[in-house]
């Protein structure tokens, strides 16, 4: 029986752990984030490289230099120098073409058109130096440039949790943004460009940036939108074995895992008790108080809401004296030490004075004051 049962809980345990590590990754270096939050990461630190990925810093460069994205560059030969030799892909532009900076950008970031990089990278002076200084500013400690493409080379590496930074850092530029969530382009010269990273068709994923070379693997910075909230995932150096798009299958396959088994949970309705508090003097022993608003929280669908935890701080004692509506303090709503809402504490009722409670904890007094009374009418009487 003792077998069975040590059985039965291996078993079990393996099920919850199983259940808890059911999304999976082809890619070796991972980091996935729920806005701000980090919800998975696999050798996030370990550096690598990451192919293409360079080129969101390119354009991080480019839009910090470039104030007039309609201005015009020449293509020129010396654009496609080394292309044909590392077999590196072009957007389309060609030899002596006027385009836009805007052009450039989109077939730096669609295509990931290796053209389009030398080409800003030319008109833009110190470039790979910005790029570094770029890096140390946002923090990349692990990460460093020698080139504008994402070459092999032994000193252009980075690693997913830098990559993050990096990636998280230029989406907030509307023209990046703008451009990465873009499934095609049209140029000023009518070249259209489409996104290799919206190839395949998931109903979460809003854009982002591949990434290949033969060291690097498949690599993939993208964001997605699910029930109104925001993910970002940073995937680098999956198989390339002609076999698949693994850096598409797994952003797909995590955004899908995501969907099917996270959502937005009303952990607090408005109104509900959520706190009670010890009373002096008042009729009432205690008084509960109740949320000021819905506690609205991004949890797994079978969610514990024993993991749903509180902390207060404020007046722990109501006197009397204290008016309804008047802001008591703070309540922390917390999921497994996280922190997910603050609620204002109001005092959402009168308070009656109990005379009785209150001539109860004075009664000493008022019994030796008594007995002064007493002792003093006492002695007028003998004067008298």
């Amino acid at each position: 029986m003792k077998f069975i049962k040590y059985l039965l809980v291996f078993i079990l345990a393996f099920l919850i752990s199983f259940k808890v590590y059911a999304l999976t990754f082809q890619s070796n270096n991972v980091i996935l984030y729920h806005d701000t939050d980090v919800m998975y990461q696999k050798n996030e630190n370990q550096e690598a490289p990451i192919a293409s990925l360079t080129k969101i810093m390119t354009a991080i460069i480019t839009l910090e230099n470039i104030n007039d994205l309609n201005s015009k560059v020449t293509i020129t030969s010396s654009d496609f120098n080394r292309l044909a030799e590392e077999n590196l892909v072009t957007a389309g532009f060609k030899i002596g073409e006027v385009v836009t900076y805007e052009d450039l950008l989109a077939g730096l970031l669609l295509p990931s058109g290796a053209e389009c990089a030398q080409a800003l990278e030319r008109n833009i002076p110190n470039f790979i130096k910005q790029m570094n200084a770029k890096a140390k500013e946002l923090g990349m400690k692990n990460t460093n440039f020698s080139n504008t493409i994402g070459l092999d080379e032994e000193n252009n590496y980075s690693t997913a949790t830098d990559v993050y930074k990096m990636f998280s850092y230029a989406l907030k530029n509307k023209d990046f943004k703008r451009i990465i969530t873009s499934k095609s382009y049209v140029t000023s010269n009518g070249l259209t460009l489409y996104s290799s990273a919206l190839k395949n068709d998931n109903e979460y994923l809003l854009g982002g940036k591949t990434g290949t070379t033969d060291g690097a693997g498949l690599c993939l910075a993208s964001l997605a939108d699910i029930d109104g909230e925001d993910f970002v995932l940073i995937t680098l150096n999956a198989p390339y074995d002609k076999k698949g798009a693994h850096h598409l299958e797994d952003a797909a396959n995590t955004y899908n895992y995501i969907a099917d088994n996270y959502s937005n949970q009303k952990v607090i309705k408005k109104g509900e008790n959520v706190l009670t508090l010890k009373t002096k003097y008042v009729k009432k022993d205690k008084i509960k108080l109740k949320a000021n608003k819905d506690v609205v929280s991004f949890l797994p669908n079978d969610y514990d809401k024993k993991d749903i935890t509180y902390k207060y701080k404020g007046i722990k004692i109501l006197n009397y004296n204290i008016k309804e509506g008047t802001s008591l303090g703070k309540l922390k709503v917390y999921y497994q030490d996280k922190l997910i809402d603050t609620l204002n504490i109001k005092l959402n009722e009168k308070l009656e004075l109990d005379i009785f409670k209150v001539l109860n904890d004075y009664k000493l007094i008022i019994i030796i004051g008594i007995i002064i009374l007493f002792l003093i009418i006492i002695k007028k009487r003998k004067k008298k």
